[in-house]
């Protein structure tokens, strides 16, 4: 008969295969019934693409979209990293000074609501056609979700411990790294994993716009020639792209956090 220790260590193994098994059967299934729908002519070719129409797209122009893909990613790197350090400067900022607060709460909530692609043409306009409009266009999107999240993670900070650290006599600088920054890192990732994701989304939006490579400035080249299998290929990339930054992201919080996977053990 099995140990407890050998029956948990079998039911991990069966979850860990269940994390790959499920989604992985899952994609399966949606690509052999999107195969479907167009060998059988339900949707008709010209208007949607079988998958293996856009693998060979894929595999055709996999040099040029490499090209893109390059510039698209470095567009997206440094304004996820601008909009990062901008947006743990305001929440840092805001949670710290109250009147600060009070002054950049409505604006930063305003930012969000102006949609990005009205924002895209004037940004433009002022930089021009090359890599700063792309970014400041990542900075705006990638932002908000940071400094909301760590301003959410402040004020979750147990209020013993803040207590306790004053009558201490730590100093505000202590309190903060000490108790304030590690307390929030959790939120503070969920907020970057999310920023991640816009940040691939809003240089491609960017791009359509005006410029000279880029995914975005490809898919407005193959879109005019109406080649949807080429366009459906840009899809492809770009979610592999948000998802490659979202696992970065992943391993930065492993890296960061070290206390969550003594905790899972």
């Amino acid at each position: 008969m099995p140990s407890a220790s050998e029956s948990r260590e079998r039911e991990a193994g069966r979850r860990a295969r269940r994390r790959w098994t499920v989604p992985t059967i899952t994609i399966v299934c949606i690509l052999l019934v999107w195969q479907a729908v167009v060998a059988f002519g339900i949707v008709p070719n010209f208007l949607l693409p079988s998958p293996t129409q856009v693998i060979a797209a894929l595999v055709a122009d996999a040099a040029l979209l490499l090209g893109h893909a390059a510039t698209t990613l470095i567009e997206a790197f440094w304004g996820l990293v601008i909009g990062v350090a901008v947006g743990f400067a305001v929440a840092v900022l805001m949670d710290r000074f109250e009147t600060v607060r009070l002054a950049l709460d409505p604006l930063v909530t305003v930012s969000q609501t102006i949609p990005t692609v009205a924002i895209a043409p004037l940004l433009v306009l002022w930089f021009g056609y090359g890599l700063a409009p792309k970014i400041v266009l990542v900075v705006i999107s990638t932002f908000f979700p940071v400094t909301v999240s760590l301003v959410s993670g402040f004020e979750s900070v147990d209020p013993d411990l803040l207590d306790l650290m004053r009558t201490m006599n730590a100093s505000r600088w202590q309190i903060f790294w000490q108790v304030k920054l590690p307390s929030a890192l959790g939120e503070f990732f969920s907020g970057l994993r999310i920023s991640a994701t816009y940040a691939i989304v809003g240089a491609v939006i960017a791009e359509w716009l005006g410029g000279f490579s880029g995914l975005g400035v490809y898919m407005t080249r193959v879109r005019k020639s109406f080649s949807y299998d080429r366009m459906f290929a840009v899809i492809l990339i770009i979610s592999a792209l948000s998802l490659l930054l979202m696992k970065a992201v992943d391993a930065l919080q492993r890296l960061c956090m070290p206390w969550i996977r003594a905790e899972r053990k």
